[in-house]
Order: structure tokens, then sequence, then C-alpha cells
């Protein structure tokens, strides 16, 4: 394993920025706050989580699932660096990239519905049906190939990585500028839509 590059603060539109100051949060940790402070983040309240409800659930939205995967996610992620400490204990620098896994895995939790439309796969599934097989075959004159294959295979952890690296106008290079680990921990796909079904 290449652990410098697994885990990486280096930021997306930052390369050649760093803060050397030491603070009370890694740059994980900022990764994680950036997110709940993002818009993006605050409209997954707008978003119920759709499934059967037995008789002692309470209906939540996917703020509340993201939440609550979250903290799961960095439990299960601060278990498997516990693990990984014993085998690379000889290793100081090794050690010390281990413990941020648990922060890492926290930010992905917390993005990973972020992309997602209402109804989530069924949702995506509907977008991709839309303009595979419904009236939004109309458009594909209008759209390059790349832009085709991005709606036909809809992917909701796609345009979550869009939402977070996309520079909107009038802000800074790199979009919300997160690290490359969190950015790299929400990529679903290693591939381009183009390759989806492949």
């Amino acid at each position: 394993m290449r652990w410098d590059t697994l885990i990486s603060d280096k930021r997306l539109g930052l390369e050649h920025y760093h803060d050397p100051k030491p603070g009370a949060r890694n740059d994980f940790q900022r990764d994680f706050d950036r997110l709940v402070f993002s818009s993006p983040f605050r409209r997954l309240q707008n978003k119920t989580q759709v499934f059967p409800l037995p008789g002692s659930i309470f209906v939540h939205n996917r703020l509340t699932h993201s939440l609550e995967v979250s903290c799961v996610g960095r439990s299960l992620a601060r278990e498997v660096a516990i693990r990984l400490r014993s085998r690379y204990s000889d290793d100081s620098t090794i050690l010390d990239s281990l413990s941020y896994i648990g922060d890492i895995v926290a930010a992905a939790c917390l993005a990973h519905d972020l992309g997602n439309p209402p109804f989530g796969h069924s949702g995506e599934k509907a977008i991709q049906a839309y303009f595979s097989e419904g009236a939004g075959r109309s458009l594909r004159d209008k759209l390059s190939p790349k832009e085709w294959d991005d709606l036909t295979h809809f992917e909701g952890n796609a345009n979550a990585f869009r939402l977070l690296t996309h520079r909107f106008n009038g802000r800074r290079k790199g979009g919300f500028a997160m690290t490359y680990s969190t950015l790299a921990s929400i990529v679903k796909y290693p591939f381009e839509s183009s390759l989806a079904g492949s």
C-alpha cells in the first residue's frame, strides 16, 4: 500500500497552498465540517428516506440518514485502523496516517447522498430512463456524447463528486476544496459513465 498517496491532505484547487500550522482539527475533520455547513448537505433535510415503516420506526430524511451513516462509518473505520496499526507497528509515518482513516470515512459517509435525486436509486433509474427511453431522447442532438452518457447512466455518487468539485460562478477553483482522500472515498465507480455496463 502507498499510504502517503491514499491518505493525502492535499486539497483540490489548493494544491500549491498548505497551511503548516497545527490546529485543533486535522484536514479531514475540516472536510467533515465543510460538508455539515454546506448547502448541498443542508438540502438533504428536504429528501425523505423512503422505506416500509414498521410500527416502531419514525420517518426520517436523508440528512438524518447521512449523519447516522457517518457515525457508523467512523466507528468501523477506527476499528479497521486499530487492526492495521498492528500490521504497521514498525513504521511511525504509516501509524500517523492511519489515525486519519476514521475522519476520512466519516466525511465520505456524510457526502454519500449529496448527489442523489429524490427517491434515491429509483430516482437515478427514472432519470436514466427519461433520457434513454422517454421524452429526453429529443435532447440527444443538443448534448455532447459525454453529457449524454452522464444522463443515460446517471449516478448519484458521480453527481456528488460534481457538486463538491465544480467551480461555481464567483467561487474559488476546486469547488469545496476537499482533500484528495475525501473526494476519492466518495467515488463509487473509478471510471467514467461511457464505460458503465461494460
